[in-house]
């Protein structure tokens, strides 16, 4: 299945009080090591959704800035829903630094033509390291319209009408999507 990412490295990091996104994991920015874990899984391209003022030039990939400003995630994911060039978007937070390569190819597989893949580990989805198909584009829009940008209510909108099924992971997986933010968090993790 060809597919595009978006890395959302957008957000204010207030909790973290830094930009996460330049945080250092295993010797190297989340950025980076995101950007590396889209390649691996298979990414035709890939989008950084990032800051204003923020120089993201290192990474090689087309920056793009929210149409919906303040909205959250769900504004990165719009705009990525907007430019991809592929019928599928894997969306992939910047503060996950125990993601791997294999779980995303796992979750690409389960993609059909036109219907995304978002997983769930321990009862709980997990909207921001899933597949959306590029036809939930309108969806998302309607949202920030309306002015409901909870990235969680847009994946439910579109298991609802058929843009995207659930996956249940088994409960080894859920580490996977443990995220950094707040300082506490860096010491928690294994570095």
């Amino acid at each position: 299945m060809n597919f595009s990412a978006v890395i959302l490295a957008g957000g204010k990091s207030s909790r973290m009080g830094r930009d996460k996104a330049f945080l250092e994991f295993e010797g190297a920015p989340l950025l980076a090591r995101q950007v590396k874990l889209a390649r691996e899984a298979g990414a035709k391209e890939i989008f950084i959704s990032g800051r204003a003022n923020t120089d993201y030039t290192t990474f090689n990939c087309p920056i793009l800035f929210d149409d919906f400003p303040d909205a959250g995630p769900l504004a990165g994911i719009d705009r990525a829903l907007d430019v991809c060039a592929t019928p599928i978007l894997l969306v992939l937070a910047v503060d996950m630094p125990q993601m791997t390569a294999s779980l995303l190819q796992e979750l690409v597989a389960q993609c059909e033509a036109g219907v995304g893949v978002i997983p769930r580990a321990n009862g709980r989805i997990e909207p921001l390291a899933a597949f959306y198909p590029k036809a939930s584009s309108q969806l998302s829009a309607s949202l920030l319209v309306s002015g409901a940008n909870a990235v969680t209510g847009f994946a439910e909108r579109c298991v609802r009408e058929g843009l995207a099924k659930l996956i249940d992971l088994p409960l080894g997986r859920a580490v996977c999507f443990a995220n950094w933010n707040a300082p506490v968090d860096l010491a928690n993790t294994n570095r």
